[in-house]
């Protein structure tokens, strides 16, 4: 498995109302992050706050540069970042959980080892993702 490029493929994929935050989120967002909890609306995240109208594109993903895959002749790729990286709800804190989950995304860590022995790879993913997960889901 190779480490995240930061290609955002589960960021994009995932922020067109394909993800949720806790109540306890919310709540501390609105207490202490103003910024954020103006894309929330009755429970829904990523609202645009003037319309009400959901987003199709998480809003704090932003477009960081475009970087050279080394070597490759290939073109730049984009990179992405979270400018709420530290805020960002529990969904995105504890993705990928499942390798299968990140083959239908598309996800660039995935390497052909990986989908020959899925049991080693899931083991590998939730070694890496050890940090991010609580308890019930490691």
């Amino acid at each position: 498995m190779k480490e995240c490029n930061q290609c955002g493929k589960c960021c994009i994929h995932y922020s067109n109302g394909g993800l949720c935050a806790t109540q306890q989120e919310i709540d501390w967002w609105e207490a202490s992050r103003p910024d954020i909890f103006q894309y929330v609306r009755d429970g829904e995240i990523w609202v645009d706050p003037k319309t009400g109208e959901a987003l199709q594109r998480c809003p704090f993903l932003k477009l960081a540069a475009s970087i050279a895959k080394m070597p490759s002749p290939e073109p730049l790729q984009d990179k992405y970042i979270c400018s709420i990286y530290h805020d960002r709800p529990d969904d995105c804190r504890h993705y990928p959980t499942h390798i299968d989950e990140m083959v239908r995304d598309e996800c660039e860590m995935i390497e052909v080892k990986d989908l020959l022995d899925k049991n080693r790879a899931q083991k590998q993913l939730d070694q890496l993702m050890t940090d991010s997960r609580p308890p019930y889901l490691r």
